[in-house]
């Protein structure tokens, strides 16, 4: 079981390093760590076993963030109409994206990250994923709302990128171009 001892902090050059991607089928071993990964997200998100094993709440993992600089990305949550979305992903890649974007009111907030740190950081408001399963079956995701914020977020990861990088550091509340005014 994944704890958050196994979870690698922010200024560990792995974070940095653009993930290489997964040979296709998957090992044991590869799919395995994926399993352990959203196994880590169900268990952060269950008050009594994080509670136990200390863990934060968390929606979104990217292997590199357990040390694996491999293209594998873990994603558990509710969107705004209550569907669950639960995908264990072996190299995800966004194929289109909406011209329109997005941003979390609240911020944004990592796992590897033990900080808060203040500042909108502009997303895609929809976008196009494909990505091959646990079963090694090519799958598409059209996703909208948090579960689109969030993939980006882990895919990111994927190419050393941090979620405050895209904080604009003149001026990190400047709402982002794109950004509907009706939101």
């Amino acid at each position: 079981m994944l704890t958050m001892d196994d979870i690698i902090r922010e200024g560990n050059p792995i974070l940095r390093e653009t993930a290489v991607p997964v040979e296709l089928p998957p090992t044991k071993e590869e799919s395995n760590t994926l399993k352990q990964m959203l196994e880590f997200l169900i268990n952060s998100q269950d008050e009594e076993i994080a509670n136990k094993y200390q863990l934060r709440p968390g929606i979104g993992l990217a292997a590199p963030q357990i040390g694996i600089s491999k293209r594998m990305i873990a994603l558990y949550l509710d969107d705004d109409k209550g569907k669950l979305h639960k995908y264990a992903l072996f190299n995800p890649k966004i194929v289109s994206h909406s011209v329109e974007k997005t941003y979390l009111e609240s911020g944004e907030g990592c796992l590897s990250v033990d900080r808060d740190v203040p500042g909108i950081v502009p997303r895609f408001a929809r976008v196009k994923v494909r990505a091959f399963d646990l079963d090694n079956k090519e799958v598409t995701l059209k996703l909208k709302g948090m579960p689109a914020i969030a993939i980006q977020h882990e895919i990111d990861h994927l190419d050393g990128i941090m979620f405050y990088d895209h904080i604009n550091h003149n001026d990190p509340f400047k709402i982002p171009d794109g950004v509907p005014t009706d939101r």
